[in-house]
């Protein structure tokens, strides 16, 4: 088992903003997390990460403690928002680091890079640009980038498709497929962009109110059609 969130409850202001009993994430798995704004995704994501320390619980990452070891940040990399970036480096200046600290060679860079010629649309490299002065969409490219060049077992992304025109969504959907395809690596995704996780997912989990509500295991047209009523029959 690649992730396991047992017994996790988050507190804000005395408010349970978050409360998951068990949660099972098996190896290779693509994950379509959806829900509301405040249902509880980007805290659940950022308490994996342990980034955020919860009133009580444990997540096991190869069933071990994420708060007890390091090592599962050598096979895990995440892009949740422009706060993983470093504003006052260039793209090639940040993307190096990421090399760096992972012991990465330059043949990854170069091979990665070139798969997402494409997804880069000759705006991100050789700009003489800090990061801070790129567009929000380029930003959002740099970021996904910079968690794909470790080379992650376990990937986690929240709203990866945000800031993204219709192609450089394409391209980095197909990225993400084949990486999975190709290397098995367990994704996690939270998102607004049902379509995309759709075509994406091998798994779809519901959360409200940060409870998990629903967990699709099969994505399928009637999973489709069963979320969008669901969608649209909530109150604004």
């Amino acid at each position: 088992m690649e992730i396991h969130v047992s017994n996790i409850q988050k507190q804000y202001n005395q408010k349970i903003i978050l409360d998951i009993d068990n949660l099972k994430i098996e190896k290779g798995e693509i994950i379509g997390l959806i829900g509301n704004n405040g249902a509880g995704k980007t805290t659940l994501l950022r308490i994996i990460l342990d980034l955020v320390k919860p009133e009580k619980g444990t997540v096991y990452l190869r069933k071990k403690n994420v708060r007890s070891y390091e090592n599962w940040k050598n096979y895990t990399s995440a892009y949740l928002d422009t706060g993983f970036l470093i504003d006052f480096l260039t793209p090639e200046e940040y993307f190096h680091l990421i090399l760096k600290s992972h012991n990465k060679d330059e043949d990854v860079y170069k091979r990665i890079l070139k798969d997402l010629n494409s997804f880069m649309n000759n705006e991100i490299l050789n700009q003489n640009k800090y990061i801070q002065n790129m567009s929000s969409g380029n930003k959002q490219k740099i970021g996904l980038i910079g968690a794909l060049l470790s080379e992650p077992e376990i990937l986690l992304l929240d709203e990866p498709f945000n800031f993204l025109d219709p192609s450089s969504r394409f391209c980095i959907q197909q990225y993400l497929s084949t990486l999975n395809k190709d290397t098995n690596a367990t994704i996690l995704i939270s998102s607004h962009d049902l379509e995309s996780i759709y075509k994406l997912a091998t798994r779809i989990i519901l959360i409200e109110h940060g409870k998990i509500i629903k967990d699709y295991k099969n994505t399928n047209e009637h999973t489709k059609k069963e979320l969008e009523s669901y969608f649209s029959t909530q109150e604004i």
